[in-house]
């Protein structure tokens, strides 16, 4: 266990920029390309996420207002209360009725923004999207990275701390939610080709970007299958709801997770050992992207999005495109792997 350890910690620390573990935000030195004093005009830029008031999206917030900050361009963030496609619609066509320059958008589920957003389109509206890499109506698509491989490096690690078998269940947000599913798609196909005596023993959970849901929902499977020794987790509230979960029940060195998390959701439960593993992102760093990709869009510099292209900013330096494509979809190298040893590193 010690060794497998070892190589984890490598792995996370070589998996993103030791910048991303600081608090603030990141400003990339190239700044004033993208002021409204330097584009001429104040663009209103808004960011649209899957539902307000947690933490993932709080920090998102931070990088969309430090845009604002350092840009002077209007930019701010809203969702709806709880996640629900409908009212994530009509927060759209609310933003379309107010005529803003461009929308950011994280949608809960691609299908259901595609029509309102080939609305907002068709009125001369920017769309940058993330977290949705098949959806049709955007001008461009920035992933954080390569979403297979996410849920791949998910696996290898939960694998490893269940010995390479027994019985395993996997959460997402939603059904529709294009990237979580891709993750799990990863770890799946990881799982069958590097632990074939480890078994997925349900459809996946769809627990609504709720910690309170992931944790009834696992309790049930935990009632149906007492004997599941593995959690993959791809919404991030599921750290904690598996975290109390086992912690109630007991569980630790029996029942195992990995899965996209927050510190500061979820460091109670990874120093109790409740926990072993949370990748994540910074948020604040993608909404801060996706407002620079969007003044590009709006000031005709729409063609430097693409393979190669350095935003400057941490995991984001050299963004790359799926092999063979020539769309608008971009993404960057931004993951990284936390434990209960280096979590102290990453204050947000």
């Amino acid at each position: 266990m010690k060794k497998f350890l070892s190589s984890l910690l490598v792995a996370g620390a070589l998996a993103i920029s030791p910048a991303l573990a600081s608090e603030p935000v990141p400003t990339p030195d190239n700044i004033q390309t993208f002021t409204a004093k330097t584009t001429g005009k104040t663009y209103s830029i808004a960011t649209v996420v899957k539902v307000d008031g947690i933490a993932w999206f709080d920090r998102m917030r931070d990088g969309v207002k430090q845009f604002g900050a350092d840009t002077k361009h209007d930019t701010w963030m809203v969702g709806p209360s709880q996640a629900d496609a409908a009212a994530q619609v009509q927060l759209i066509e609310n933003l379309i009725a107010q005529g803003v320059d461009a929308i950011c958008i994280v949608p809960f589920s691609v299908e259901a923004v595609e029509p309102v957003l080939k609305k907002a389109r068709d009125r001369g509206i920017v769309v940058i999207a993330h977290e949705a890499s098949n959806i049709k109506n955007a001008d461009y698509i920035l992933e954080a990275f390569d979403n297979k491989a996410y849920g791949a490096k998910l696996m290898e690690v939960l694998g490893g701390y269940m010995g390479g078998e027994g019985k395993y269940v996997a959460t997402v947000g939603s059904l529709t939610s294009k990237s979580q599913n891709e993750w799990i798609d990863g770890a799946v196909a990881y799982q069958k080709e590097h632990f074939p005596k480890m078994q997925l023993v349900t459809n996946r959970l769809e627990t609504y970007d709720d910690a309170n849901t992931d944790y009834n929902k696992l309790k049930e499977v935990l009632t149906t299958y007492p004997d599941i020794k593995g959690i993959v987790g791809g919404p991030m509230p599921t750290s904690a709801g598996a975290g109390r979960l086992i912690s109630e029940r007991n569980l630790n060195g029996k029942l195992f997770f990995a899965g996209t998390g927050l510190v500061s959701v979820a460091g109670e439960y990874l120093t109790k050992g409740n926990i072993q593993y949370i990748q994540f992102w910074d948020p604040a760093v993608a909404g801060y992207a996706m407002n620079i990709l969007a003044v590009k869009a709006l000031t005709g510099k729409g063609g430097d999005i693409k393979a190669g292209l350095d935003l400057r900013l941490p995991g984001y330096n050299n963004l790359s495109t799926p092999a063979g494509a020539t769309g608008n979809l971009v993404y960057g190298q931004g993951w990284v792997g936390v434990t209960k040893e280096n979590m102290g590193k990453y204050n947000f």
